[in-house]
């Protein structure tokens, strides 16, 4: 990705990623990162930290991948863009906020080890995943899309 929209952040999970699917069946998820920056104040030389939390989004086989492999407190690496999405809620009031679309997630491995399990991939007509075959419809218990709130297009690259 070259267009200027490009972002890493590396942060701890604040709360398990979710999964969902869009009314067509492709799957999304989202997650909360913070992500903490410390330094040494020059006038008192004591250390002073800031955390900034985000909402990140991942979609198709990433988003599945995210919810059987993180939970709340993981140590990960994103690296996405940053997409503002806008909506009116149920008071009519316009509100919009800015989120990080996932182009890759990995585990960080500075404090911790972790063994990578390589999926099968879908070939074509397995899945909506390469757009062959049908669209997948939610598993039962699988919470509804988010509807009118998220005003993604199922294919958001």
């Amino acid at each position: 990705m070259s267009n200027g929209n490009t972002i890493t952040l590396v942060g701890n999970i604040t709360r398990d990623p979710e999964l969902r699917f869009t009314p067509t069946g492709q799957p999304i998820a989202t997650f909360g990162l913070a992500v903490n920056r410390r330094w040494q104040n020059r006038q008192t030389q004591e250390w002073e930290e800031n955390t900034s939390f985000f909402d990140v989004v991942c979609w198709r086989e990433m988003a599945e991948n995210a919810c059987e492999s993180l939970s709340k407190g993981s140590r990960v690496m994103v690296t996405g863009r940053l997409d503002q999405r806008s909506w009116e809620n149920q008071e009519g009031e316009r509100r919009s906020k800015v989120e990080v679309v996932a182009d890759e997630i990995g585990p960080s491995l500075r404090w911790a080890t972790c063994t990578v399990t390589k999926n099968e991939r879908k070939g074509p007509g397995e899945g909506p995943a390469d757009g062959g075959g049908s669209p997948r419809p939610a598993p039962a218990g699988a919470s509804a899309s988010r509807g009118s709130e998220y005003s993604h297009d199922d294919d958001p690259f």
